[in-house]
């Protein structure tokens, strides 16, 4: 690495560098192995990604229904009316009554861990997609 010529204040007090061309020139053209390192890893994320929504790994999950959870909706109820289910054919789905998913959903019950699991596989969800937001 070749030394800094000079360094100068501007008028306002900034402070520039002067160095030798050549020395400007490898310190851009490492930025750009870097940008174009970090680029082709966004790739290789994007790829698997849009792997895993084709093969049914992932979902794309409609805004709405996004919006809905992050203000605070109960999840159980948004993730049941996304998956058009009624309270009776997810309580079903889940083994559990009616009564007991409803009162889930309406915050009168918080759920046991195991209800919760059930209800996720139910729902085709995490157990933590259940879990209320914690900001």
């Amino acid at each position: 690495m070749n030394a800094v010529t000079k360094v100068i204040r501007t008028p306002k007090g900034e402070e520039l560098v002067l160095l030798p061309k050549a020395e400007y020139e490898r310190l851009r053209r490492l930025e750009r192995e870097a940008e174009t390192e970090e680029d082709a890893a966004d790739l290789r994320i994007a790829e698997r990604v849009l792997t895993e929504i084709k093969s049914g790994k992932q979902e794309l999950v409609p805004q709405p229904v996004v919006q809905r959870l992050l203000a605070g909706e109960n999840p159980v109820l948004v993730w049941r009316e996304y998956r058009k289910l009624t309270a009776e054919s997810l309580a079903k789905k889940a083994g559990l009554s009616r009564a007991y998913v409803t009162q889930i959903e309406t915050g009168a019950r918080k759920g046991a861990a195991r209800s919760l699991q059930a209800l996720a596989r139910a729902l085709k969800v995490e157990i933590e997609d259940l879990l209320p937001r914690q900001d």
